[in-house]
């Protein structure tokens, strides 16, 4: 529509770049010599949003799909390193792939003209190179987010981050702290949950010292433990490498030791040890993760991993129960995803076999294949029952069934309604 009303125009930055790697492009965004009002005029009869105007941004719903469009232009002024003070339009492609992050995603393509390459881009792809176009200074101090960026694209793309552009992330890196908690933990999430976070957190660990400053005194720190290989900053990259790319657990792993050095005392032999850690840990995870503004789920979900990380249960069906219904079926599962990387991180000798961390697996599934009794909802009584017995509604009726739970799961009364109801009118 914008090249028969005779302007310019492109698919431009993500969608190009992970087309040419072979991946579904999440969205589109299209870039155009036409100006803001001349947009407005090809796209009169379509439903268009003004999502950005003042930066000649317009979101054009075409078969229910929304198309980013945006006029060339050009950015100047970026006093709070993170936005532009002003926006002029230009008639030049090549100016306005000028202002681009990275050399991956300042690539442009259309039919007529094929894909559009100033900087090099399409060679650092076939590299696994993550590259700032032009200076690297002046990227990241127009926009600090971009370091986060490049950490990212790193991490999820399987790349390294070239030479110059690593130097100028270690130099200006202290500029996150002018930006969002908000911005930060949407690019944190997305980079932890890379196949290369590990090694990012390992090459590049000054940024996350900017935004998590409690994980610094981690570097370098000894564990002194025969267990242990690793110092305490090493030991998390290997337990965040080894479990799987889910949030919670990313983040858990990422902070499942971090009081450790709060916590350390010394034995008469010299051996450290860490009383209280996975407790502190998790106090100081919630007080992280709610600096960072995540949601609440995600806090209670890693505050109940960490604090849980060194538990030892037994394989007992019964204390596996009572695990189950403290915490639920997917978060034992996770918690067992912890543990056994937890014990990747150390020295191999000592290290727990797979084979325990897959028996307490296969109890709880069998638990749940079995539809045993683990949690209230299983249990063969409610509230409702208990009020028709004369319970008055209230914190009474949720001590009460928490009660008859722990009596079935210890094998003290069968989960059936009948001898529920008798215990709880003896109650």
């Amino acid at each position: 529509m914008l090249e028969k009303s005779g302007f310019e125009a492109f698919a431009v930055g993500g969608c190009v770049r992970d087309s040419l790697l072979g991946k579904k492009p999440f969205d589109f965004d299209v870039t155009t010599s036409a100006s803001p009002e001349e947009m407005k005029k090809v796209f009169k009869n379509e439903h268009v949003i003004e999502t950005g105007i003042k930066h000649g941004t317009l979101t054009v719903l075409i078969n229910g799909e929304p198309v980013e469009t945006t006029s060339f232009r050009v950015e100047k002024g970026y006093s709070d390193n993170r936005r532009p003070e002003k926006v002029a339009f230009v008639r030049s492609l090549s100016e306005d792939l000028s202002r681009r992050d990275f050399t991956i995603n300042a690539l442009a393509y259309n039919e007529k003209t094929g894909v559009v390459d100033l900087f090099g881009g399409i060679s650092d792809l076939e590299h696994g190179i993550i590259r700032c176009v032009g200076n690297p200074d002046k990227r990241f101090t127009e926009d600090a987010l971009r370091i986060m960026r490049a950490l990212r694209f790193a991490s999820v793309l399987g790349f390294e981050i070239e030479g110059e552009t690593a130097a100028s992330i270690r130099k200006n890196c202290g500029l996150l702290k002018k930006i969002s908690s908000e911005r930060i933990s949407a690019e944190l999430s997305k980079l932890i949950c890379g196949k290369n976070a590990a090694k990012i957190l390992l090459e590049h660990p000054e940024p996350f010292f900017v935004i998590i400053p409690e994980l610094s005194v981690l570097k370098g720190f000894d564990q002194r433990h025969f267990r242990h290989h690793l110092d305490a900053f090493g030991h998390t990259a290997a337990v965040l490498e080894a479990v799987p790319p889910v949030l919670e657990l990313r983040l858990a792993a990422l902070f499942h030791d971090i009081a450790k050095p709060l916590c350390q005392t010394l034995d008469e032999s010299g051996t450290a040890h860490y009383y209280g850690h996975a407790q502190i840990s998790a106090k100081l995870s919630e007080e992280i993760l709610t600096r960072l503004k995540f949601d609440n789920e995600t806090k209670k979900a890693v505050f109940e991993l960490v604090s849980r990380h060194e538990d030892r249960f037994g394989a007992e069906p019964n204390a596996i129960k009572r695990l189950l219904s403290k915490i639920g079926a997917e978060s034992y599962k996770k918690l067992l995803c912890l543990m056994k990387a937890d014990e990747y991180g150390k020295r191999e000798e000592f290290r727990l076999p797979e084979s325990e961390f897959e028996k307490y697996r296969k109890i709880a599934d069998e638990i749940i294949a079995k539809e045993e009794c683990f949690s209230l909802k299983n249990l063969a009584i409610g509230g409702n029952d208990l009020i028709m017995l004369g319970f008055v509604p209230g914190p009474e009726i949720g001590r009460t069934l928490e009660h008859l739970l722990d009596k079935v799961i210890n094998g003290e009364l069968p989960n059936e309604k009948n001898p529920l109801l008798e215990a709880a009118k003896n109650l």
